[in-house]
């Protein structure tokens, strides 16, 4: 991250807080002692208005586009000028949790030969950040409309759930696991900030008309 510029590091519960304190991150120790620490991923890229999940595939079967990496980095690049950006990383053994992938809107990998597609976790972080960086006229670029963050899209997944089963959809068409289904369903949107927030008042004035029973 030092390497290409990047400085806000944020970890979600860390195995140990010795990280701090790495002795190889030769001339990046400041970086590590800002590191923010989260207990959740929703509370780590809550101020983000996109998060990219990474992966390396192998055998699960994905729910979210997959983009290769130097077309997703032109794609986050463009982001970058008006708003935040997550790039998630899972451990180098399991990667990211469907948990944590369904916060993502989007996923990237980066293009390794068959035989072995399993990246060393600062290896894989350095080759994403020296793409995100690689065309300097290119991450000048910015883009006029503001996305909704990943707090309010949060929000309107709750709301929705909410309203699912306050009108007994659920209990006609039980999904196993609605929740991480109907997060990616609401990062598909792609929604524009003044857009979350009319959605939201919509899902909530449903909400309440279902509890008080003033629906027809």
């Amino acid at each position: 991250m030092s390497n290409f510029g990047f400085r806000h590091l944020r970890v979600v519960n860390p195995y140990e807080a010795a990280f701090r304190e790495a002795r190889s991150a030769v001339g990046a120790g400041e970086l590590l002692a800002r590191a923010e620490e989260y207990k959740t991923v929703a509370e780590a890229v809550a101020d983000c208005a996109l998060v990219v999940g990474t992966t390396a595939v192998r055998h699960r079967e994905l729910q979210h586009p997959l983009r290769r990496l130097e077309y997703g980095a032109r794609l986050i690049r463009k982001q970058l000028g008006s708003s935040r950006v997550a790039l998630l990383f899972g451990s180098e053994k399991f990667g990211l949790s469907n948990s944590a992938l369904s916060h993502c809107h989007w996923l990237m990998r980066i293009p390794t030969c068959e035989e072995n597609i399993s990246m060393n976790l600062g290896q894989a972080v350095a080759i994403c950040l020296y793409e995100l960086v690689r065309d300097s006229k290119t991450a000048g670029q910015r883009e006029k409309v503001e996305r909704a963050t990943a707090d309010e899209l949060e929000r309107i997944t709750t709301t929705l759930l909410e309203a699912m089963r306050a009108s007994g959809y659920l209990d006609r068409r039980p999904i196993a696991d609605v929740e991480e289904r109907m997060r990616r369903l609401v990062r598909r949107l792609d929604l524009p900030a003044r857009d979350a927030v009319v959605w939201l008042g919509i899902l909530r004035q449903i909400v309440w008309k279902l509890r008080s029973g003033t629906l027809p």
